[in-house]
């Protein structure tokens, strides 16, 4: 007699699954809080985007307007200045500052302003709990969205600059990835900073953070201008790390420390990530 429950061994093996990043996180983030979809987030605020493309394209023009007045206007009276490798044209140490700046601004306000709108008025992510998404989805799909068109004003401004003559090395290949890196840590930080938003008047609070980044981070004056304290501060400022970096990159003076500028932005998208996932669960789930 044959047993029906024996296990037949000369049958081949079935071939195991590999586990997938997303099949990992499914198992490892609870039930109902991420559903492997972030993707659609993304797709809606395309969606969205091309309905509005004046607004998405202006933000490319800010940082070129900066160029123009001061990297070629204050560039006539400010010849040279000290950066990487030594005194530089003014106009190529403005331009990777601005550069980087273009990346953290749009990255910052589509994650501070619209993902404020969407949760407080348009009420957009209590639709979307309605799906199977979770707010794991909301975080990496409004992340991703801001990741994309921060890093298109970053590859428009690179454009920019390599019609000017103002990249003198090929590692500036590696500028464009670098900027959505930057991108995405800003954005990461701000979603977690507008889950703690009570009303518009609090967006006071996100100009009084970006724009002293963006005057004092060494964006249009070397660091050694400042005292020994107060550059300690700015060394500290996540746009001062993003600045050094593209300097390094367009300029080919590329060295350790530029691992840790990449280091500092990865630990500011695990931490925007998990601050905005978590504060999103408990603001639309209790």
């Amino acid at each position: 007699m044959t047993d029906e429950t024996s296990t037949d061994l000369s049958a081949p093996a079935r071939p195991v699954a590999r586990r997938t990043g997303a099949a990992l996180l499914l198992r490892v983030v609870p039930p109902g809080l991420y559903a492997g979809r972030a993707h659609v987030l993304v797709e809606r605020s395309y969606l969205v985007s091309t309905r509005g493309w004046m607004s998405v394209i202006s933000g490319f023009f800010e940082p070129l307007f900066f160029l123009f007045s001061l990297g070629y206007g204050l560039g006539q009276l400010v010849t040279t200045v000290d950066g990487p490798g030594g005194p530089m044209p003014y106009a190529a140490f403005v331009a990777p500052a601005l550069l980087a700046a273009s990346a953290m601004n749009g990255a910052v306000f589509e994650a501070t302003f619209n993902l404020f709108f969407k949760f407080k008025y348009a009420k957009t992510y209590d639709a979307v709990l309605a799906t199977p998404l979770g707010p794991v989805d909301i975080a990496l799909g409004e992340a991703t969205w801001c990741l994309i068109r921060g890093g298109l004003y970053s590859a428009g401004f690179i454009a920019v600059m390599l019609g000017f003559g103002l990249i003198g090395s090929p590692w500036a290949l590696l500028a464009l990835p670098a900027c959505l890196l930057v991108a995405l840590a800003f954005a990461a930080v701000g979603m977690a900073a507008a889950t703690f938003m009570r009303s518009w008047h609090d967006f006071d609070l996100v100009q009084l953070a970006v724009m002293p980044l963006f005057l004092f981070s060494t964006t249009f004056y070397p660091l050694s201008v400042y005292p020994g304290w107060l550059q300690t501060v700015v060394q500290w400022t996540p746009l001062y790390h993003a600045i050094e970096l593209m300097r390094a990159l367009t300029t080919g003076y590329v060295g350790w420390g530029a691992l840790t500028h990449v280091a500092y932005f990865a630990v500011m998208v695990v931490v925007g990530v998990v601050v905005a996932s978590r504060r999103l669960g408990k603001l639309l789930l209790t």
